[in-house]
């Protein structure tokens, strides 16, 4: 019986990684540009960490999280809490009053896989440490868009306000009142919820949920001076930057950190799975996790969800992935130079194939073809012994004869000049 990888577990194969590749290219360069700096951490971490950060009654810790409970150890479901974690861990504030982190890599969580969702998925995650104005709200969210539009991919953004420590607390009274009202109308999850976590009630995905909640009051209405003022701040700021956005007053995040500004970008191509980026501030986080007082914003982009969107909208197209040469070996006693000439253009710098095993021709020129070469050099056992081979552009199938004599190293660096001159539009 052969095994197959896990449920939710997925391969990524040679031909997808590509557009991987290149969302992670654009991904690191626009980063770059807003002054943004990488960091990797660990896969396992405290469960603790998560515990405190995400919060006990979300459901990503109540449900979803991959967790050895004799080790005390979790697979981390998302990257922000990680990246506060080493924050403080390694004093990084004390280097720099505002640090601008991003990471990418793997998380997990025990969902139910379906599009775009799998238990392993990756994620770009940035994050603006430090830093309280309105204005670095809106420029986080426009490096998102930025993202998105030079990946070609048509999104919506949605903002909401979570308040703060001080307009919240009231704001729960108000929604659990309004909910115990409607107790019959809600699902199971939602019931519990009512009385642990209220706000996830106004992110449920049930129809007789979403139908309760239209009704339901919002946190817009009861902001505190502050919050009002910095949501009214964020928004002017994006209007200023041409950023086009809209309220979702329900908008709720799954993560207990949250607070103040919110925002999703959505899809309507990916079914259920409309978000395809989201973030938002978490003042009190680092704090609440033993640091410094410190303001905090950030948001998290799933590549499995862009890449599957690129494919969906087909409206950027990745360039192959080629090489430059492809050494064609005619008879097993060409092999052996061949097989050096090879390795001393990828010396020099050159992408360069070769294929040992003898075969024809016509064989091997197909085998360059697959691997989308640029140039095809053909040792021929007659040329060979003449200190020669033939170039063939694969592009214009112009073919010219090559000398092959010298050093080996001479052989490559002229034979790579020849092709890099060539290869000029």
């Amino acid at each position: 019986m052969k095994i197959q990888a896990i449920n939710g577990f997925k391969d990524i194969l040679p031909e997808a990684v590509g557009r991987w590749q290149y969302i992670e290219r654009q991904a690191r360069d626009i980063f770059a540009r807003f002054g943004f700096q990488e960091i990797r951490m660990p896969i396992l971490e405290k469960t603790e960490l998560f515990v405190r950060s995400i919060g006990e009654a979300t459901d990503v810790v109540e449900k979803e999280m991959y967790t050895f409970a004799d080790k005390g150890i979790t697979m981390r479901p998302e990257a922000t809490a990680s990246v506060m974690r080493a924050f403080i861990e390694h004093g990084l504030h004390v280097q720099q009053p505002v640090q601008r982190l991003y990471t990418i890599g793997p998380m997990f969580r025990h969902e139910r896989p379906q599009k775009g969702r799998l238990r392993q998925f990756h994620q770009l995650d940035a994050e603006i440490i430090g830093a309280a104005e309105p204005r670095v709200d809106a420029e986080l969210i426009a490096m998102g868009q930025m993202l998105l539009d030079e990946l070609g991919l048509t999104v919506s953004l949605e903002l909401n306000s979570l308040g703060c420590p001080i307009c919240r607390p009231p704001f729960k009274e108000r929604l659990v009142l309004f909910l115990a009202e409607r107790h019959q109308a809600l699902c199971d999850d939602c019931r519990r919820r009512t009385h642990t976590n209220p706000l996830r009630v106004l992110d449920c995905k049930k129809e007789s949920c979403r139908a309760v909640v239209q009704e339901a009051p919002s946190l817009l209405e009861v902001l505190c001076p502050d919050c009002d003022r910095h949501f009214t701040e964020v928004r002017s700021a994006l209007e200023e930057l041409g950023i086009v956005f809209s309220i979702n007053r329900f908008m709720v995040r799954g993560l207990d950190y949250y607070t103040r500004t919110t925002f999703e970008f959505l899809t309507a191509d990916l079914g259920a799975q409309a978000a395809v980026g989201a973030g938002g501030r978490y003042d009190g986080l680092i704090e609440q996790l033993g640091g410094p007082s410190l303001s905090g914003i950030g948001f998290a982009m799933g590549l499995e969800r862009l890449a599957l969107l690129m494919e969906q909208q087909q409206n950027r197209l990745i360039p192959a992935k080629s090489m430059d040469i492809f050494v064609a070996a005619l008879g097993m006693t060409t092999v052996a130079f061949s097989g050096q000439l090879t390795h001393a253009l990828r010396q020099q710098g050159a992408k360069a194939a070769i294929d040992y095993s003898g075969r024809s021709l016509k064989a091997q020129l197909k085998q360059a073809g697959r691997v989308n070469a640029r140039f095809t050099l053909i040792v021929g056992e007659d040329e060979w012994a003449r200190g020669e081979a033939i170039l063939r552009d694969m592009q214009t199938q112009k073919q010219q004869p090559v000398l092959l004599s010298g050093p080996i190293e001479e052989q490559a660096r002229s034979l790579f000049a020849m092709i890099q001159t060539a290869a000029r539009p």
